[in-house]
């Protein structure tokens, strides 16, 4: 199975709003075995940094090193939940 990297930020609502959605997807069977990485930009800059080039939102979504989703201002949690979601599908295929 392959491994997802959330890229995140202490205090970032739309990173709140991820880990909503991520909590409430990961009640159903097919995803309660996904492996989620969570790196916090600003507390670990070294293991942020392979990622950095890649992104300028948080939160960012990546497998196997493709960056599989990023966050953009002014999305709602429904946006967010739907993405989150296609993520953990193109994951578990």
């Amino acid at each position: 199975m392959k491994e997802i990297i959330m890229i995140k930020i202490q205090g970032c609502p739309y990173c709140a709003a991820a880990f909503e959605a991520v909590e409430e997807l990961k009640k159903d069977a097919k995803f309660s075995s996904l492996i989620l990485h969570v790196i916090d930009e600003n507390e670990e800059t070294e293991k942020a940094k392979p990622f950095a080039k890649d992104y300028y939102y948080v939160p960012t979504f990546f497998v196997d090193g493709k960056k599989m989703y990023e966050a953009h201002p002014g999305q709602d949690y429904d946006t967010i939940y739907r993405n989150v979601e296609r993520v953990f599908e193109e994951t578990v295929e």
